[in-house]
Parts: structure tokens; sequence; C-alpha cells
């Protein structure tokens, strides 16, 4: 088939729609909108958390997923929304005195690190990448990015007023947990909304605050939620550029009237600080090409290097301008998985809507105004699953953590992480907090292996659980990423 031509067909009841087939289009354009409500609400958060603009993000997103679609030729139907694996680089590079620009800059070149692993992949197969960054570390490194991020939720969004943000939280924990299927996929969209509307009543019924908000300690009397900048906002037009001279403060990330599109700037220092996002969007990426050829029963091994470059390519394009980085959607996944429509012309359409709804300023307002305090409580869940992920992939993959070659350098690389820590190499460049705890712990696993003894030994280290042998031997590792059980023979 040409790359923009479809089987059309009419399935029967329960029976799967392939990539390269669709329905009708008026179909497709249902299945297509719903593909923008699913990823809706973590394409214009993550923005949002990490001081850039929503809008220029949605934006953005449509035409990285065609970029996507055109890489992988169509065989792998995947939407490519907002990364929220680069909030906490973003986060500490504003803490470092850096800008927007300073955030995408850092961004691209990750983006383009990230193309090069899908080289790496598509010519020399996954077991290369899997080699240098197995599972347990893969993980540790998940882990470190979400609970860095603690303080922010905490410290910077929760103090706008601690009771909106704990009761927004609740209701995103049981949202996600009560609802089912699509609602429930979406619990945290659901939430910011249910937050904004709480904001209101509260605004209604005990008047204006004088809690802190982000960068200000002493605000003065305050509305939490002001839509005067909303009125004012066009119906239609292009995202605004960034104001000159912007510099990194927790202001801008709850001011992002300030913040559109802008052309990146490039600092060795802060592009290590978002780095280690990419070990985190290698696994994200291959997991999720895993999953779409379990559910549509086709081998895409032969493409998945493609899709990697592609989302590589995709966070290269956005933040070009100024938008935010990209990753496959698992929400969009799961809307394949409930519908059993894989066809990839319902991407296309997402993308078209997702590009129109970027050229809508005062929706880019509404969403650019969310208080600061419901930030807190979608943020208090949000960074805390970010990091559990890390100890999903350690499940999946059965690391051992009786083995102390596991243990210690993981626990040195996620501490040094969570604490913020800071080690200066010279006078004007230093390692922080997740770029530090990413080094120690990939340096230091493999620094680890390379010195311990080929034989059952557990070392000088008690391991809680450890027995003082090792369930299986090494070489358990595949191109999927399976974790070996043990480092040595």
């Amino acid at each position: 088939m040409s790359m923009f031509r479809w089987d059309v067909v009419d399935p029967a009841p329960g029976q799967a729609v392939a990539p390269h087939q669709r329905l009708g289009w008026g179909k497709t354009a249902g299945l297509g909108a719903q593909h923008v409500v699913a990823m809706f609400g973590a394409t214009f958060v993550f923005p949002i958390v990490m001081g850039l603009n929503a809008n220029l993000a949605i934006m953005m997103s449509g035409i990285a997923t065609i970029c996507f679609l055109l890489i992988v030729k169509n065989k792998v139907p995947s939407y490519l929304g907002t990364s929220a694996s680069f909030v906490g680089g973003a986060g500490a590079v504003y803490a470092q005195g850096g800008g927007p620009e300073d955030v995408t800059g850092a961004i691209l070149v990750a983006g383009v690190v990230l193309a090069l692993v899908g080289l790496v992949i598509h010519f020399f197969g996954a077991r290369v990448v899997n080699a240098v960054l197995p599972p347990v570390v893969t993980g540790a490194v998940v882990m470190l990015i979400g609970f860095n991020l603690a303080p922010v939720a905490t410290q910077t969004y929760m103090p706008a007023d601690p009771w909106v943000a704990i009761i927004t939280m609740t209701a995103v924990i049981l949202m996600a947990v009560g609802l089912r299927g699509f609602f429930g996929r979406i619990a945290i969209f659901l939430g910011l909304i249910f937050g904004y509307v709480l904001s209101v009543v509260v605004d209604k019924v005990f008047g204006k605050t004088s809690l802190p908000v982000p960068g200000n300690p002493e605000p003065g009397a305050h509305w939490r939620v002001d839509w005067s900048a909303v009125k004012e906002a066009d119906w239609f037009g292009f995202p605004k550029h960034t104001a000159e001279g912007l510099v990194g403060n927790q202001t801008e990330l709850n001011n992002l009237g300030a913040v559109g599109w802008h052309l990146p700037d490039f600092s060795l220092t802060f592009a290590l600080l978002v780095l280690p996002a990419v070990i985190a969007l290698v696994a994200e990426n291959v997991g999720h090409v895993k999953a779409v050829a379990e559910m549509t029963e086709t081998d895409l091994d032969p493409v998945m290097g493609r899709a990697v470059a592609a989302d590589g390519v995709g966070t290269v394009i956005a933040s070009a301008v100024g938008g935010s980085p990209t990753t496959t959607y698992a929400e969009n996944i799961g809307v394949m998985a409930a519908t059993r429509v894989y066809s990839t012309a319902a991407y296309y359409v997402a993308a078209v809507v997702a590009i129109l709804l970027g050229l809508v300023p005062k929706f880019g307002e509404i969403v650019n105004h969310t208080p600061p305090a419901v930030l807190g409580g979608i943020t208090l869940v949000l960074y805390g699953m970010i990091g559990l992920l890390g100890a999903k992939i350690w499940k999946e993959n059965d690391v051992n953590f009786a083995d102390p070659v596991n243990l210690v350098p993981l626990a040195a690389g996620i501490i040094l992480a969570i604490g913020d820590a800071s080690l200066k190499i010279t006078d004007d460049f230093s390692l922080n907090g997740i770029a530090l705890g990413t080094l120690v712990t990939v340096i230091g696993y493999h620094l680890a292996r390379l010195v311990a003894p080929r034989v059952n030994d557990d070392g000088t280290i008690i391991a809680v659980g450890g027995t003082g042998t090792h369930a299986s031997p090494e070489g358990d590792e595949t191109d999927s990423g399976a974790a070996p059980g043990r480092h040595r023979d």
C-alpha cells in the first residue's frame, strides 16, 4: 500500500482492524477524537510542570506523531504525547538558574541522543542497549527521576493551598482506582478538572488567599483562579514568542503567559541534567512496541529501532521551536486494546486535531492558569507514580536484590538523586541530583560487576532476604530486556 492509503473494512463485532486498514472516515474521525482525549490530559499537564507552553506542546505533539508514523512506515500505531521523563531534568535546569530556552535546548540534545540509540538498535539489535542498561539499572534511573521531584510537589506547588492540594490528590486516587476502563486511564486529567472547579468554589466561599505562590512567598491577597488573561486571549492564532530574558525560577512554572515558542539555547551543564531521561525513554519505547506487537500479533522487532529513533526525531522537532519532549503514549495503546482498532489512519486524524487545538490561544490560557495547588495535588500522585514505575521494571524482570552488585550501587545512586546532592567538577560545572545519581548508578553497577568475584558469594553485605546463593545464572537477558538473575556464572 502507499503511505496514505488504507484498506477500508467493515469488521464483525470483536474483529480487529489492522494498522494498514481503516473504518469509514466518519468512524475513523470518531476514533481519532477518542485518541486526542486519551492523550490530552498528560500532554498538557506535563508542559505546565516543565514551565513550557501547553498549546505549543499539543500542536507539536500532532506534528511529531505524523513524523513518527512516516518514519515507521505506518507499521507501529502510536501517538507521541508529552513525556513525563523530562520533568525532573527540567526542574533541575530551573533550579540551576536556567530558563525555558535552556530546558528545550537540553531536551533537544537528549532527542538527538535518543535518535542515535534508535539507530544502534536498528543496526545491532536491542541486546547492545540491554548490555549497557539492563533492567536493574533502567528501573533505578526511572525511580530516581520520579522521587527527585518530591520537593517540587510538596514545597513549590502544595503551599499555595495545602487543603486544595490534598483534596485534589484524594480525588485523583479515588478516580484512578474506582473508575474503570477509559475513564480510569485519564484520572490525572479528570483530577485536574476537579481541582480547577474546586478552586473556583473555594474562591467563592472563602474569598482571596494570601498563601505563597511558586516563586513568591508573600504574594498578597489574590484569587486562586484568575482568568483575566483568558478573557483577553484570541480564539485563533499561533502561540506567542517567549519573553526575552526569561530565566528559571519557579514562578514561570505557573505564570506561563510569558512562555511561548522560542529557539533553544545549549549548555553542556544543562544537557547533562536532562540526558538521564533518555534511559527511561528507551525502556518506555521498547515496552510500547512490544505491547503493540502483542496486541496486533505482529513481529515488530525489525522496526523497533525505527520507533525509538522516530521518538528522538519527534522530540528534536518539538523542542526546536520551544515545544515539549515526546514519547509513545500508553493511554492510546489502552484505547486500541479497548476498541481493537489499530488503524494508523485514526492517529493521523488525532494528530491533525491536536494541531488545530494548538491554534486556540484562549484554550491555552485556561490551561496555563491552572491553580498551583491543583498541580500540587496532581504531582503528589504523578511524581510518585513515575518513581514507582522503576520498581515495576524491577519486579517484571525478577531483579535479585540479594545480590550486592544489584543492591549497593543502586542504593547510592538513588539516594544521591533523591537528596539532590551536588558534586562540583569545575567553577562552571557541577553534577546535581538526577545526573549525579544516574552516573553513579550506571557506572557503579558496571564497576561492581567487574570487580565482583565469579563465585557464589554475596560479598561483605548481608542483604535483606539474602540466602547466600543466587537463583539463576547470568545470560538470561533477551532482546526484550529481561533481567539477569545474577551477575556471575
